[in-house]
């Protein structure tokens, strides 16, 4: 199934978990986060949705990539 993007939203988490991310919405639907943990020192995609088209997921990926800082916040030395 092809679904529009009709926008994606950048929110960061510090209650629940320790990062940033891109949420990506079709049709008014939550339908991936991509999210940057800095206490994990993971990132990680979650589909809210089954049977979206690969292009979705590439083009989200990229938002992430172009909006997202790469690095992790790196605690020892914060100051």
């Amino acid at each position: 199934m092809t679904l529009p993007k009709d926008r994606s939203i950048i929110a960061s988490d510090v209650i629940d978990r320790d990062g940033i991310g891109v949420e990506i919405f079709c049709d008014d639907k939550f339908v991936i986060e991509i999210f940057h943990d800095d206490s994990k020192r993971t990132r990680t995609v979650t589909l809210y949705q089954q049977d979206i088209s690969l292009d979705l997921p590439e083009e989200s990926i990229q938002t992430f990539k172009k909006e997202i800082s790469w690095d992790f916040v790196d605690y020892d030395n914060f100051k």
